[in-house]
Formats: structure tokens, C-alpha cells, sequence
């Protein structure tokens, strides 16, 4: 059965990681749903998002390997400090320190109080509500190659938001790129390249950690959780970018509310665990 349970959650991983609707508020809620019914917890939630984002090293390889190459150019002083992919790298560094500190300050709280099942179906709820009003009143003008360090920050701490399961890691840094005036698909694109170090980083600890305490699954389990995330994962960022190249991310406001609101008809009338 645990072999059938990680297959789904991670199968649920991949479909869901670079939507805005919060793989891990997803992961917690297939969790409780499956016959075992119980919490994947947040090492195996963090261990199945290296499949996936290993997916996302994949598809932008070719950027990653040219936007690497600049950066290093640029501290050796062979590439202009102000080249747009040198830039870019370190805009990657920065935006990836808030979700590392906070991460470290919060590490109990996120293996804990942040996992309730109540907290994942308010933050659907309200975040839906914020990328709704982002995706409306956003000019989306705004490319990746006027990305600011200013802005790059700013999208890191919207990352960080992402600790709480139902937040989304996709949505906190998209809504908060609409509201700074970039495109939809500059935004889904710099929230994909912003996630590798903060995922890689969290992955690989989280990886460390469970070779000395047991969690509901074994090695072998979430080894295929992560397998299966990486494959679909991969097929679901090609069209993501497509599809909201040219649609607006209503589609996902209205299933995040929807979604809410039933986990709290859910929980209210005891069929889950909070």
C-alpha cells in the first residue's frame, strides 16, 4: 500500500509544483486522503521536490549553463558586471536568501503548526484571492531583462511565503511579480529558476536528515515518489508557459477557493484530520 500511496502523491507532486496551487498544501491534503491517511510530513514533501526540480534544470538547461557561465565571467571581470545573464545570477543568489534564513528560523514550525490542515485551507483561500487581484491590476509590462535587484528581493521573501503548505511557492512569487508590472511569463519563468537553489538547498537537507529518523515512507518509496514527480513535471512546464502566455490565471483562482472552501466543509465535519 505505501508503494501505491507514494506512486499517487507522487504523481500529485509532479501535476502541481509549477501551478500557483501549492504542491505541498496538496501533498498534505492526498495525504489524509489515501487509505493511510496520514500527514507525507515535510521531508518527504522537500525530497520529492528535487524530482521536480530537476525537471526544471532539464528544460532550462541552456539558460542555467549560459546564465552560470556569465556569472562566473563576471566575478573574474572577462563578462560586464551589468551583462543581462551575469545579472541574472546574482538576482538568483539574492532572491534566495530569504526562503534560506526564514527556512532556518522556522524549521520547527514547519515541520509542525504550519502543516494544519485549517492554516493550508485558509492560505488557499487568501493567496487565490491575492494572485486574482495581482493578475487584474497588473500592467505586465515588464520583462525579465528590467529584473531589478530591488524586485529580485522582493520576489525572495514572496518565496519565503511558501514555508506555510498552501501559499504555493509558483503563486506567492508570480502574484507578487504581477504587482511589480512584469509579464505573466516573465514572472512564471524567473519563479522557476528562483525555486533551483531554494529547492536543491531544502531537498538535500531534508534528504540528510531522514537517514537518521523514520518517516511514513522508506527510500525506496519516495525514491519513486520522486521519480514519477520528475517525468510528469516535466511535461506539465512546457505547457504551463504556454498557457499562461496567453491566459490569465483565473482558472486557478476560482480551483484554489473552490478548494478551500471544501477542506473547510471537510474538516468541519470531521471526515479529515487537521
Amino acid at each position: 500500500m505505501n508503494w501505491f500511496e507514494a506512486a499517487i502523491l507522487g504523481l500529485v507532486q509532479g501535476l502541481t509544483e509549477f501551478l500557483p496551487i501549492s504542491s505541498s498544501a496538496h501533498l498534505r491534503i492526498a495525504g489524509e486522503l489515501l487509505p493511510n491517511a496520514q500527514d507525507p510530513g515535510a521531508a518527504f514533501t522537500a525530497i520529492t521536490q528535487l524530482g521536480t526540480e530537476t525537471a526544471v534544470v532539464v528544460f532550462f538547461w541552456r539558460d542555467i549553463v549560459r546564465i552560470i557561465r556569465a556569472w562566473f565571467g563576471s566575478l573574474s571581470g572577462k563578462v560586464p558586471r551589468n551583462d543581462p545573464d551575469a545579472r541574472m545570477g546574482w538576482l538568483v543568489i539574492l532572491g534566495s536568501l530569504p526562503i534560506v534564513i526564514l527556512g532556518l528560523l522556522f524549521q520547527d514550525q514547519i515541520e509542525s503548526t504550519f502543516r494544519s490542515m485549517w492554516l493550508v485551507a485558509t492560505m488557499l483561500v487568501v493567496f487565490g484571492l491575492f494572485l486574482a487581484i495581482a493578475d487584474a491590476v497588473g500592467k505586465q509590462a515588464r520583462t525579465l531583462d528590467r529584473l531589478t535587484y530591488r524586485h529580485g528581493i522582493l520576489y525572495g521573501f514572496a518565496q519565503a511565503l511558501a514555508l506555510i503548505p498552501g501559499v504555493s511557492r509558483s503563486g506567492g512569487t508570480i502574484t507578487a511579480g504581477l504587482l511589480m508590472g512584469y509579464t505573466r511569463e516573465a514572472a512564471a519563468r524567473y519563479s522557476f529558476l528562483l525555486a533551483i537553489p531554494a529547492v536543491f538547498g531544502s531537498g538535500v537537507f531534508q534528504l540528510v536528515k531522514s537517514l537518521d529518523t523514520e518517516g511514513p515512507y522508506g527510500a525506496g518509496e519516495t525514491a519513486l515518489a520522486t521519480v514519477i514527480a520528475f517525468a510528469v513535471g516535466f511535461a506539465i512546464i512546457g505547457w504551463f508557459l504556454k498557457f499562461v502566455s496567453t491566459r490569465s490565471y483565473g482558472v486557478f483562482v476560482w480551483y484554489r477557493i473552490l478548494l478551500g472552501m471544501v477542506l473547510y466543509v471537510l474538516l468541519g465535519f470531521g471526515v479529515i484530520s487537521a
